[in-house]
C-alpha cells in the first residue's frame, strides 16, 4: 500500500512543517477552532503542524495545528469590545435606503432590506 500524498511527519517536503493528510493528524495538536472550544488561543506560538487535503473547487487546502500546552487563555470581552461588536452588527442590519433596523443581516446581493429591495424591483 502506498503512503498518502500529504504524509510528511518530518517536514522535509512541505516547508519544514510536519504535514499530515486529512483525518490522520496525531494526538497532541489542535486547530484554532478546537483551541477556542477549550477556551484557548494560539497565543503567538508558531504553527506546529498542518493538515493538507485536495479540494476540487479550490485546489489544495490547509488546516494549521497548534500545541495546546503552549496555548494561552482567551482574552475576556471588555465593555468596549462588546460595544464595538454591537455597533458593527447594527451597521450590518441597518438599511441604507430607509434607515431602519431590519432585525436581520441585510443580504449582500440586495444591499437593502427586503421591503426596500422589493420596492426598487417594482419601481424599475
Amino acid at each position: 500500500m502506498s503512503r498518502p500524498r500529504f504524509w510528511d511527519p518530518d517536514g522535509t517536503r512541505f516547508g519544514g512543517i510536519p504535514t499530515f493528510p486529512w483525518r490522520m493528524a496525531p494526538d497532541g495538536y489542535l486547530t484554532r477552532r478546537q483551541l477556542r472550544a477549550l477556551g484557548l488561543r494560539p497565543g503567538g506560538q508558531p504553527v506546529a503542524a498542518q493538515i493538507l487535503w485536495r479540494n476540487r473547487r479550490s485546489g489544495i487546502r490547509a488546516a494549521y495545528l497548534y500545541r495546546p500546552d503552549l496555548a494561552k487563555p482567551v482574552r475576556p470581552m471588555t465593555a468596549a469590545r462588546w460595544a464595538a461588536l454591537a455597533a458593527a452588527n447594527l451597521a450590518r442590519r441597518t438599511c441604507p435606503l430607509c434607515g431602519r433596523d431590519a432585525g436581520y443581516v441585510l443580504p449582500a446581493h440586495l444591499g437593502a432590506c427586503l421591503p426596500c429591495a422589493d420596492a426598487a424591483v417594482c419601481a424599475a
